[in-house]
C-alpha cells in the first residue's frame, strides 16, 4: 500500500492527521507525510483520511 499527497492540492487543513496520525503530520510549514508505504492494519484509517480529505489530495494505492 502506497499513500501520495498532491502538496499543490493539499490547504493543511489536519483532517488527515487527526484520523491517521501515524502517517499525517500537519506542521507550520506544511503537511508531512511520515510514512508513505504504511503497515496493512492502517488501511481503514488511511481509507478514511482519504475521502475525508476536503481537497482530495490524498491518495491510497495498493
Amino acid at each position: 500500500m502506497k499513500v501520495a499527497v498532491d502538496l499543490d492540492t493539499c490547504d493543511g487543513n489536519g483532517v488527515c492527521m487527526s484520523i491517521c496520525h501515524e502517517v499525517f503530520d500537519v506542521r507550520e510549514d506544511g503537511l508531512h507525510v511520515l510514512d508513505d508505504a504504511p503497515r496493512e492494519e492502517l488501511r481503514e484509517q488511511l481509507i478514511g483520511a482519504e475521502v475525508s480529505c476536503p481537497t482530495q489530495a490524498i491518495t491510497i494505492k495498493d
